[in-house]
């Protein structure tokens, strides 16, 4: 079977890939089944940068089709942190609850109406013999007072989606990647990855 590498080691954004991509009839590993891929420095000064750079690490040392995101949560309110450092808002190797905590604090006291935020997903895909495609998906909506829900990851107990009364923590994977940035992004890249496994 044809394989596709994803770009990561997070077992949460893994699971959410392997179901949309489900239907492309390829094999999705991860980078975990490559130990010798060392960790990969994201320094770039944007969400596109850092996808690129980790989709071309990967694709080099490997030498397969590779798929990269970079994700970020944008707080209007903040001026669009944490962004680029989503994962790592509250420091390095934080939990998902260290980061949602901090953002919290850090909107303590705002109200509804100033706390509107944004998802935002960047993929790119890197294959043999292919210049890379970068899709974007995004996804708006608020930062609610105290996390609600036990699905998703991340900032998904804190986020309701605009249109919507849940956050993506009380939605199934199926509502919440019908809608988020990321499933949104997936769509955008669906044809690409179709068109090159075709072959």
């Amino acid at each position: 079977m044809k394989q596709l590498l994803l770009a990561t080691h997070n077992p949460d954004k893994t699971k959410e890939f392997q179901s949309m991509l489900r239907d492309l009839g390829v094999e999705v590993v991860t980078l975990d089944a490559f130990p010798s891929i060392g960790p990969i420095v994201e320094d770039a000064d944007t969400l596109e940068g850092n996808a690129l750079l980790k989709a071309a690490a990967v694709f080099e040392s490997t030498g397969l089709p590779s798929l990269a995101d970079d994700t970020g949560l944008e707080v209007h309110y903040l001026g669009g942190a944490p962004g680029l450092y989503s994962s790592r808002y509250a420091g390095e190797k934080v939990t998902y609850a260290e980061n949602v905590a901090k953002l919290l604090k850090d909107l303590r006291g705002v109200p509804p109406r100033r706390r509107a935020a944004r998802f935002r997903a960047v993929l790119t895909f890197l294959a043999p013999g292919q210049s890379p495609k970068t899709v974007e998906g995004i996804c708006p909506g608020a930062i609610i007072e105290s996390p609600r829900g036990h699905g998703g990851f991340g900032y998904d107990p804190v986020f309701v989606p605009s249109g919507e009364t849940r956050t993506f923590a009380e939605m199934s994977g199926i509502d919440k990647n019908k809608i988020s940035h990321r499933g949104q992004a997936v769509e955008r890249m669906r044809p690409i990855l179709r068109e090159y496994y075709k072959t």
